[in-house]
């Protein structure tokens, strides 16, 4: 019997997409002929994942989990939205969230490496793509800490179209939610404007400065002009400076304060942004049901 390498087996996992329990199988079943091997899982029927290997998978749900003073954000991303409210492709997600919170991988390769009861993550998502005939794919995780003080807040919209995740210092669970939901609808850039970078505000600014010229203003009131432009700029994209979507009289900061706290994180992410696909406007759904 031919002796079986690691480099095989891995050799054989790319070309299918096969586990390597099932990749080993079938080298061992053909003496280590890599072109049998193929033939071998095709013909059980443990391959046809692999053809799916091409498509986009830019649909999905996204899902957070929590478990003390962890938590972890995650997206998962099939072909169709169909599928992605298939029942099986929500356990997988959730699945997938309290998976990362608990073994704390350092990155995606990593998460897919590690042991399952079904072998590992990368052979369940494997296993899922052919029950499910949908290519699924494991696109992104963050994994966040918070202290003793601090709390986390997480949304998701429409089960997971857009998830949230927000840490708060102070304040409590409710309030620091309300904000992911806020975060979920408006999409902040930045918790508050220490956050942005110098160069992005000296760009804003110096487009402001001609901007103020060009309406021909007075060179003594251009710079009192572009302060309050900018104060309205960094109330645009800082999510302390925006006003709260469940009070609008109030701005997010001074919510949190209220509750005696301050927002000291978020992460927030859009299932299949960055994937070419069709629009969605996520934000007006949001919207709609916060103030419904």
């Amino acid at each position: 019997m031919a002796k079986i390498t690691a480099a095989q087996v891995k050799e054989l996992r790319d070309k299918t997409g096969v586990g390597m329990m099932d990749a080993k199988k079938a080298l061992v079943a053909v003496d280590g002929d890599m072109d049998k091997a193929i033939d071998f899982l095709r013909e059980k029927g443990i391959a046809k994942a692999a053809k799916k290997s091409d498509r986009i998978a830019a649909e999905g749900l996204a899902n957070v989990a929590v478990a003390g003073n962890f938590a972890a954000i995650v997206e998962v991303n099939a072909e169709t939205d169909f599928v992605a409210q298939n029942d099986q492709f929500k356990e997988l997600v959730k699945h997938v969230a309290e998976l990362i919170v608990a073994n704390k991988p350092a990155d995606v390769e990593a998460a897919l490496a590690m042991p399952t009861q079904g072998g590992t993550l990368n052979d369940e998502i494997i296993e899922a793509t052919q029950v499910i005939g949908e290519k699924i794919t494991f696109r992104r995780f963050e994994l966040v800490e918070k202290t003793d003080s601090q709390n986390f807040g997480a949304y998701l919209h429409m089960g997971g179209k857009i998830a949230a995740l927000v840490v708060t210092e102070g304040a409590d669970e409710a309030t620091a939610k309300d904000v992911a939901m806020h975060v979920a609808a408006i999409n902040p850039k930045y918790v508050n404007r220490d956050q942005v970078p110098a160069e992005e505000v000296e760009h804003e600014k110096a487009v402001l400065t001609e901007e103020a010229k060009n309406e021909g203003k007075p060179e003594n009131i251009i710079e009192k002009m572009v302060e309050g432009r900018l104060n309205k700029f960094f109330a645009e994209i800082t999510l302390d400076a925006q006003a709260f979507v469940k009070d609008p009289d109030q701005t997010v900061a001074k919510y949190v304060a209220s509750k005696n706290g301050s927002v000291i994180s978020f992460i927030r992410y859009e299932v299949g942004e960055g994937i070419e696909k069709k629009e969605d406007n996520f934000v007006e759904e949001v919207m709609s049901q916060v103030r419904g």
